[in-house]
């Protein structure tokens, strides 16, 4: 189950800070890592400061984008402060995260997403996660280094994983019935994208009406099953727009 967690860093500026992530991953049973265009690695120092976890130093993937480290996941977590302007689901405690996204886990991948040292994620890259999470601190001072900020939410993962019941089994759900990828997701809203012109609802690109009905199902939440219904009703209405 904690090799379905996913620890993702976006354009990670100092080296150091992968590795001292890594090692915050190692001692919570973590080992899954993606880092989204760093600005220079491998690098000794990363070697060098995993003290230890250099085996997930040199088993980490290098992607050129967010949307290909998280495409395969069912729920991708952003720690961020929270945006109001992009309303996603947001967990203030990290408990209540941790314990939905190891839930998750028991059957397919997710991933935690952490951005740059200085200024975090951009809208852009939240609007490619399904939640958002914050991690309380003193509204005085609540800054976090990204290796921080990576240990926090992996001991909230593990300490989830440890108390369940079962000691992390999970009886095997039919696939239809579980959350659909970050990349099944893409392509459903831009099935609906071309629907919504090809009807006239919309007459041109409109980014709010979308990034609207993206929250709007980022809380609905719909199953892979409940997904594939919608796709089918799309497609529905695309035949009839054929025929007019």
């Amino acid at each position: 189950m904690l090799s379905n967690i996913r620890i993702v860093l976006v354009q990670t500026f100092h080296p150091g800070n992968i590795g001292a992530a890594v090692r915050a991953m190692k001692t919570m049973g973590l080992s899954d890592l993606v880092l989204v265009n760093p600005r220079q690695f491998p690098d000794p120092e990363a070697t060098r400061l995993a003290a230890g976890a250099e085996d997930l130093v040199e088993g980490a993937r290098v992607v050129d984008s967010l949307a290909a480290a998280v495409g395969d996941c069912v729920q991708v977590v952003g720690a961020s402060a929270r945006l109001r302007s992009l309303p996603l689901p947001h967990f203030d405690e990290p408990d209540a995260m941790a314990r939905e996204l190891v839930e998750h886990a028991a059957h397919d991948p997710v991933a935690l997403v952490f951005g740059r040292e200085r200024f975090g994620l951009t809208n852009d890259e939240i609007a490619l996660c399904s939640h958002q999470v914050s991690i309380p601190a003193n509204p005085d001072y609540g800054i976090l280094n990204l290796s921080q900020a990576v240990q926090v939410l992996a001991y909230e993962v593990f300490s989830a994983w440890r108390r369940r019941p079962d000691n992390g089994y999970c009886p095997t759900r039919p696939a239809q019935e579980r959350q659909p990828s970050r990349e099944q997701l893409a392509h459903f809203h831009d099935h609906l994208s071309q629907v919504m012109q090809r009807s006239g609802f919309i007459t041109q690109p409109h980014a709010r009406t979308e990034a609207h009905l993206h929250t709007l199902f980022a809380r609905a939440q719909p199953s892979r099953r409940e997904l594939s219904l919608l796709r089918g009703l799309l497609a529905s209405f695309e035949s009839h727009l054929s025929q007019d």
